[in-house]
């Protein structure tokens, strides 16, 4: 009798199959009914599955990484009355307690008024299937009534075919070249075909691949022959084979970096920001060539000398007074207290991206400066940010932040708020670009003009769509007219 292999069992919910991740036991431990021996991971979970025999562990015939099916071995185990069982389905006793009972031999007769003895039910464990039906069959009977032996014997078990040991993504890859994971020798220990084994197989068997693809066309033309044996005078085209091409590549296919430092605190503030605060986006595209207009006058008036003065900084400004219009836009929401915070300071944050990573420092107070002073701000803030000397005090109670991702030719995002505040403004790309232009008389007319695209992200615990749409309208409004900034100011 062959020693007992243990199936992977269904773990239900229409699951076909699953990852083995570690294995608890090794070749030559002893078990006991019940011990876990293996845990999988299935689409939805991790599973620790028991073993329903006590023995010793004879073979893993699943490594950990595999996917495999539900109803395939992945161990045998020695219970110290068979012999090893060939690996596979076709050859795998079922792991569910029953042991197969053989079909009568040829010549062997039932008495009469005998049957044939039913095999002995062992114990199941639930979950792993129900117990292998008897497949005997009872003697056949003569025409005088005597029993007979002529029934023709059970065809013998088709050869079993092991299966490949590779992942998933693996054998599509191999699916889609074309190739027969079977014939593809691993360069791993474990025994596990990686996607280099696959190239270095196309690479080396490009000709029996051809060959192998042919076989069978060959044998299709033969069968379309004419049963005369005439010759057509015809010959059906073939396709050539497809052989992928062979590359060389130097160096590491993959460069793996510890998660850490600068990148680490934004990953944990952008998971925690994404999924506590319910995001809502609005968008506007504004003509602001007159904005464009002002920033170059200022370049030439000596009070802006020595200071960079571009876009960003008229937004900024503009910024400041949309929020003294709409106040509701810088509260906070604390979750511990259940109150909404509202400020009455605006502590100007600008997303700047160093070398370290993206860092949000703000200025504080930006709604008391005039414009050269938050000229001066703004250039001092960006390059303590690039050379890394950023203090903590600097990236703490900010009110309300800008990112510029227009400076890398971006039109518009749908950025993720920064922890403690409710809103973020990104700034595009300023473009030239045609619009529609209404002169004093009513008359319309397409223009070239500087044409930019601004979006405003809020949480929706506390800016409703109201408060978002009319702060984002008088940003829009300040940029299209800078003038409106004595009348709001």
């Amino acid at each position: 009798m062959p020693m007992p292999q243990f199936n992977l069992p269904d773990p239900g919910e229409g699951l076909v199959e699953a990852d083995i991740v570690t294995w608890k036991v090794k070749v030559g431990d002893e078990v006991k009914v019940n011990d876990i021996v293996v845990e999988i991971e299935t689409a939805k979970s991790l599973v620790e599955l028991p073993i329903p025999w006590a023995g010793t562990v004879s073979e893993i015939l699943a490594q950990e990484g595999e996917t495999v099916e539900v109803g395939s071995p992945i161990v045998v185990i020695d219970t110290g009355e068979g012999e090893p069982a060939a690996a596979g389905p076709g050859g795998a006793e079922a792991a569910d307690g029953g042991d197969a009972v053989a079909a009568a031999e040829p010549g062997t007769l039932a008495a009469p008024g005998e049957s044939t003895p039913e095999p002995a039910r062992e114990a199941n464990l639930v979950g792993y299937g129900p117990t292998a039906a008897a497949t005997t069959r009872r003697a056949r009977k003569s025409a005088a009534g005597e029993p007979t032996a002529d029934a023709p014997p059970e065809p013998p078990a088709a050869p079993t075919k092991v299966k490949a040991l590779a992942k998933p993504p693996v054998r599509k890859y191999a699916k889609d070249q074309g190739v027969d994971l079977a014939a593809v020798s691993p360069s791993r220990e474990d025994g596990v075909i990686s996607r280099a084994d696959v190239d270095a197989h196309l690479a080396g068997g490009s000709a029996a691949a051809t060959a192998q693809l042919e076989a069978p066309a060959a044998t299709s033309d033969a069968v379309a022959e004419p049963a005369s044996g005439g010759d057509t005078g015809t010959e059906a085209p073939r396709a050539t084979a497809y052989a992928a091409p062979a590359f060389d590549r130097s160096g590491e296919r993959e460069t793996r970096t510890p998660v850490k430092g600068v990148r680490k605190v934004t990953a944990q503030a952008m998971v925690s920001s994404a999924f506590t605060a319910p995001h809502v986006t609005e968008f506007i595209t504004v003509d602001v060539s007159a904005t464009m207009e002002l920033v170059e006058r200022l370049k030439n008036d000596r009070e802006f000398k020595g200071l960079k003065i571009s876009p960003l900084l008229v937004l900024a400004k503009a910024l400041c007074l949309a929020v003294k219009r709409n106040p509701g836009i810088i509260a906070a929401w604390d979750e511990d207290a259940q109150e909404i915070v509202q400020k009455h300071y605006v502590n100007l944050g600008i997303a700047a991206a160093t070398p370290r990573g993206l860092m949000v420092p703000n200025i504080k107070d930006a709604d008391l400066m005039d414009l050269r002073q938050l000229a001066e701000a703004m250039a001092h803030l960006v390059e303590t940010a690039r050379a890394g000397r950023t203090q903590p005090a600097e990236m703490s109670g900010g009110s309300i932040t800008i990112t510029n991702v227009g400076v890398f030719g971006v039109d518009t995002g749908t950025p993720i708020i920064n922890p403690g505040e409710s809103a973020i403004v990104a700034f595009g790309a300023v473009r030239r670009q045609p619009w529609v232009v209404t002169g004093a008389d009513g008359s319309e007319e397409i223009v070239p003009r500087w044409v930019t695209q601004l979006a405003v992200a809020f949480d929706h615990r506390l800016v409703d769509g109201e408060l978002g749409s009319k702060f984002l309208a008088d940003l829009a409004a300040i940029l299209e007219d800078p003038s409106r900034a004595l009348v709001w100011g």
